[in-house]
């Protein structure tokens, strides 16, 4: 049958078909490897905050590493704490400033938090009508006064204020209300006076609707309201990450205390506000909020655990020594190199 030609011209073209077809293929050769990448992407990491000043260092530090080789803190803008802690509770968020008071009682709850750092201190201030003729707390009987929450630490220094002057509390009226609505209420006069955060203070002082009572710093030195605060889950797998972002918030403010106006350019498109609003705040006085000497000292958050379940905030005496972890500060504190964009005239 093979001495047929047709059959040997088949054979042999299907031979040759087939060692094309080896060659094409190349089995003998090792398939490339494609070499690895010789740069690796930053870690990152949200971070929430409020658009007050006192979370001035967190869109600071989003600035700070947007060019960041290794970490990238990417500052997340919350409206209020109810959702921060919604956020956090969820596990979508893994770091985030919040108000003192508010990181106990979520500790106190089971949420696994530690407070890492704080965010300032001072910049909180007290404000009255101006058409009141109130020169102290005990002036502002049978008026309307708003405070952020009830676990804020305005509202804890108030009524400790109130205790030290001997005033009862159920002579002033006090009600909850969102910090960004407060100026337009004390301008309707739907309220009479006002404990927050900057620069929700400043803005009525500036409007000519109110004017200031008391800064935080004249009734609680080196006043602390809000914290750092990251998640044990964090901790135990990423503590670099921890490290840096403690060491970059700090570094942050160190760099905004020498550079006022700066940091007003810097943080006003993230808070969403006037340029020159957030600069006033930051320059007049200059002291009017610090963000130096923010290590959390073990004594003064005790003090503010003991006033929370003074006030019935917490439920038990809460031991603050499982609740701070100081393990990532650093121990030399340097300004952060910053590129800031020129202030507005």
């Amino acid at each position: 049958m093979l001495r047929s030609p047709f059959v040997r011209w088949t054979l042999g073209a299907l031979v040759v078909v087939i060692a094309l077809g080896v060659l094409r293929m190349r089995p003998w050769t090792t398939p490339a490897v494609p070499e690895a990448s010789t740069t690796t992407a930053p870690e990152t990491l949200a971070v929430g905050f409020l658009p007050v000043t006192c979370h001035l260092t967190c869109p600071v530090t989003d600035y700070a590493t947007r060019t960041s080789t290794s970490t990238r803190f990417e500052s997340q803008r919350f409206t209020d704490f109810p959702t921060v802690v919604e956020t956090l509770k969820s596990g979508r968020l893994d770091a985030t400033f919040m108000i003192a008071p508010l990181a106990m009682k979520l500790r106190e709850q089971g949420v696994r938090v530690k407070i890492a750092y704080l965010g300032h201190r001072d910049g909180s201030t007290v404000m009255v009508r101006k058409d009141l003729p109130a020169t102290s707390l005990k002036d502002l009987k049978g008026r309307t006064f708003a405070i952020p929450s009830k676990y804020s630490n305005q509202n804890l220094v108030i009524r400790k204020l109130m205790q030290d002057e001997g005033i009862d509390p159920a002579t002033i009226r006090f009600v909850e209300m969102p910090p960004p609505d407060m100026p337009g209420a004390l301008a309707s006069k739907a309220i009479d006076a006002y404990f927050v955060g900057e620069p929700h203070a400043a803005r009525a002082e500036l409007d000519g609707s109110g004017r200031v009572l008391y800064h935080a710093k004249d009734i609680w030195p080196r006043f602390i309201s809000c914290v750092l605060v990251v998640t044990e889950k964090l901790i135990a797998e990423r503590p670099a990450v921890v490290r840096d972002l403690v060491r970059g918030i700090a570094e942050s403010g160190e760099w905004a205390e020498q550079h006022r106006v700066e940091a007003a350019a810097v943080v006003a498109p993230y808070f969403r506000q006037d340029e020159k609003l957030v600069r006033y705040v930051l320059t007049q006085p200059p002291d009017r909020v610090s963000y130096r000497m923010l290590t959390p000292l073990d004594e003064e958050m005790q003090q503010i655990a003991d006033m929370g379940l003074a006030a019935g905030i917490l439920a038990r005496r809460l031991d603050v020594k499982d609740l701070v972890d100081r393990q990532f500060i650093p121990a030399d504190i340097q300004p952060a190199k910053i590129d800031a964009p020129a202030p507005a005239p």
